[in-house]
């Protein structure tokens, strides 16, 4: 087996400063370059009472013990977990679901030896229907980091059952799975469940603080932005001898678009979530885009996408992502406003002659607070909602990002203006009508060409 040794988030750790984050809201976590006596006055977007800023302890309250349940334990199933044990007390893992054993069973062994729990062989699961045993297994709450086109479903099952939902990005890849969530976030909303999704940076110290400050009017009327996501190629698997096509894609599962929505989706939602989110959750109303496919080594995806994302009132925002080797990098998002532009690669406001007028207080977050992992604190303030009974649905803020990426996905895929009316009611889908390991019509994925050719 061949793989490549880039780690995602490893890459996040280094060009987004992923690693140095904290809570918001303890204690003074900025640093004004403004007068602190007179600063200016701004006009708020929204009043405090219209946007939610998460509490984000170190260490999530004590509370009635929680059983946890994981379906998809590869890598970021493994990761997520391990989070959730770091952010909470009184969590036990009781079930564990995977489409192969070797994945369950190198967690299995995983939490014994660094956690010193273990799951029963009963309650580990393996096949495309482990996700159902998981959750039927009695588990308060699970965490669900099975490939992204399977999400969806996964996140209805568990919602009927009552079990309070971990989602890692992005909950969906195709326009049926974006109503299949956003149905689900409204029924778990009616049941009074907790539903926190992997878009860590709501629970990223500095993001939430310029969030606040954003809201509060100090770059005025937001007027456009760009996001980017650039970076080296990531994993990939060589087949290996007695591997179905199925089989090889789903270990292969990043590099292949019905199973990961390709990288604009998979990993690119990330930046387009925080524009919205700045945003007020605004859906764009149209997308025009380009890509291609130059490097990859497996799968149907392209390498690159650039988007030009067109909301009301004639703002846009540029999206812009890349997985090649040899390229220059940037993972950053930047929001720009009437009186001037946040950058999150400096954590810091500016006026529009350049002025920096804000920037995060790293010392004094440090000072106040020990925990630092925004992968742990989103698990924190999951298990704060599910102690103190209170309904959190970030379901559908996260399934309108991810269809933001598929829109851009397919403007570029067919050369297209693609409308967000006409992307959210179409019949695209993804998934395989039947779920088996075996042959698959493998003709049927190819690169997309935009254009005629000619």
């Amino acid at each position: 087996m061949s793989e490549n040794k880039m780690d995602r988030r490893s890459f996040l750790g280094t060009s987004a400063k992923i690693g140095v984050v904290g809570m918001v809201g303890g204690g003074a976590l900025l640093a004004s370059c403004a007068k602190k006596d007179k600063g200016p006055v701004y006009i708020p977007l929204r009043q405090p009472d219209e946007y939610y800023i998460p509490e984000l302890p170190d260490k999530a309250i004590d509370g009635k013990p929680l059983k946890a349940g994981v379906i998809g334990c590869g890598g970021r199933g493994s990761g997520a977990i391990m989070n959730l044990l770091d952010a909470a007390d009184g969590i036990t893992v009781t079930a564990l679901g995977d489409t192969f054993a070797d994945r369950l069973n190198s967690l299995k062994d995983k939490l014994k030896e660094q956690r010193n729990q273990v799951v029963p062989d009963e309650n580990c699961f393996v096949g495309f229907d482990a996700y159902k045993k998981v959750i039927d297994s009695g588990v308060d709450m699970v965490v669900v980091a099975t490939p992204p086109v399977f999400r969806p479903t996964h996140f209805q099952y568990a919602t009927e059952k009552g079990v309070h939902s971990f989602l890692e990005k992005p909950i969906a890849v195709d326009a049926k799975g974006y109503r299949l969530i956003m149905a689900t976030a409204k029924q778990a909303q009616a049941k009074g469940l907790s539903v926190v999704c992997g878009t860590q940076r709501h629970h990223q110290r500095p993001y939430v603080e310029a969030f606040k400050k954003i809201q509060e009017g100090m770059i005025g009327e937001i007027t456009g932005g760009n996001v980017y996501w650039n970076q080296g190629m990531l994993w990939y698997r060589e087949r290996q001898k007695g591997w179905s096509d199925m089989e090889w894609m789903i270990r292969d599962w990043v590099n292949w678009k019905w199973l990961s929505g390709d990288h604009i989706v998979e990993q690119h939602v990330h930046n387009i979530d925080v524009f919205n989110w700045m945003f007020g959750y605004k859906h764009p109303i149209k997308a025009t885009a380009f890509g291609s496919r130059q490097r990859r080594i497996t799968g149907d995806q392209y390498d690159f996408f650039s988007v030009d994302f067109e909301y009301e009132n004639g703002i846009h925002l540029h999206s812009m992502c890349r997985q090649i080797d040899g390229c220059s990098n940037n993972v950053s998002e930047e929001v720009h406003g009437t009186k001037g532009y946040w950058k999150s690669a400096d954590d810091a406001i500016y006026d529009l002659q350049g002025n920096k007028i804000w920037e995060f207080d790293y010392d004094a977050m440090r000072a106040e607070f020990k925990q630092e992992d925004p992968y742990v604190l989103e698990h924190v303030d999951w298990v704060n909602h599910i102690r103190k009974g209170t309904v959190h649905d970030e379901a559908s803020e996260c399934g309108m990002s991810s269809l933001c990426g598929v829109m851009g996905r397919e403007a570029a895929y067919t050369g297209q203006t693609i409308e967000w009316d006409t992307i959210s009611a179409s019949d695209l889908d993804y998934l395989p009508a039947k779920l088996e390991m075996g042959k698959m019509d493998m003709k049927s994925y190819t690169v997309a060409k935009p254009g005629t050719g000619k």
